[in-house]
């Protein structure tokens, strides 16, 4: 059985707003599901961060929600992104895709690349 690890700090805006993208509306325990499955199981999702970062991602504009029915028949809170939070999705990424590079740099570097 693998670890699972804590979503790193920074990083799970990120990766709501693109699960968002990719596959619509969702409520808060499907989200977690569906970040914890994309990860190979590798990633833990914990509610009491989740769902903070949920209301602020609304209170900024970047998602929207409104009450349906789950997949069980319960009352639960859809989230679906909005224009804004497409915005900030494309430009949270190309920052995530600068930082991976730079940080790559290090990972490759050799002793005469620091001379």
């Amino acid at each position: 059985m693998k670890d699972k690890t804590d979503v790193l700090q920074g990083t799970l805006a990120l990766m709501v707003l693109k699960t968002l993208d990719v596959l619509g509306p969702l409520h808060g325990y499907g989200i977690a599901r569906r970040i914890e499955q994309i990860s190979g199981d590798l990633l833990s999702v914990n509610q009491g961060t989740l769902y903070p970062l949920l209301l602020k991602l609304e209170q900024e504009g970047s998602i929207a929600s409104e009450w349906g029915a789950s997949e069980n028949n319960r009352k639960a809170r859809f989230y679906s992104l909005t224009r804004a939070g497409r915005k900030q999705l494309h430009a949270e990424t190309q920052g995530w895709q600068q930082t991976a590079s730079i940080i790559d740099r290090f990972l490759t570097a050799k002793a005469g690349d620091f001379s």
